[in-house]
């Protein structure tokens, strides 16, 4: 696997990020006939939360970003785009993995909604994510906390 940090996002990331979305969601808003140029990138400017946003870069690079937004009684995870280009090399589930063991040591549940027909919906299921609802566009997904794990700080 790729070497890979995160950082915190700026205000100055926007643009990036909403390009990252456009790249990555493109194959499946075409696929489900919802594909807009300009509403892809302004959905994301829009939603934009510099200070539950981390940037994900490998080497140096841009290669993705993530945002954990605190909710009432739960996270959402939100905006995880990775680059095609770095796709497949275990950044992403790496990425994943170090959010939700933050979440599970703060006993939290963690939500997200996914596109229909998306190859992410595997990752999240991977990773315990289990579906809440769905509809024609849209899969919501739910985690539980995971107690016991090393991480967790949860009761055995």
């Amino acid at each position: 696997m790729a070497d890979w940090e995160l950082r915190p996002a700026s205000a100055a990331d926007v643009e990036a990020v909403a390009e990252v979305r456009a790249v990555v969601l493109r194959p499946d808003l075409e696929r489900l006939g919802r594909y807009d140029e300009q509403r892809v990138r302004q959905r994301l400017r829009d939603g934009f939360a510099p200070a539950h946003t981390w940037m994900i870069e490998v080497g140096g690079v841009l290669a993705g970003c993530v945002a954990l937004r605190p909710a009432k009684d739960t996270y959402w995870l939100e905006h995880f785009y990775l680059d095609p280009d770095f796709q497949g090399r275990g950044i992403g589930s790496a990425v994943l993995r170090r959010l939700l063991e933050r979440c599970d040591r703060e006993d939290a549940v963690v939500r997200l909604n996914v596109l229909q027909g998306s190859s992410a919906r595997r990752l999240y299921e991977r990773h315990g994510f289990t579906v809440e609802t769905e509809d024609e566009v849209d899969v919501f997904m739910v985690r539980d906390p995971v107690f016991g794990s090393p991480t967790s700080g949860g009761n055995q």
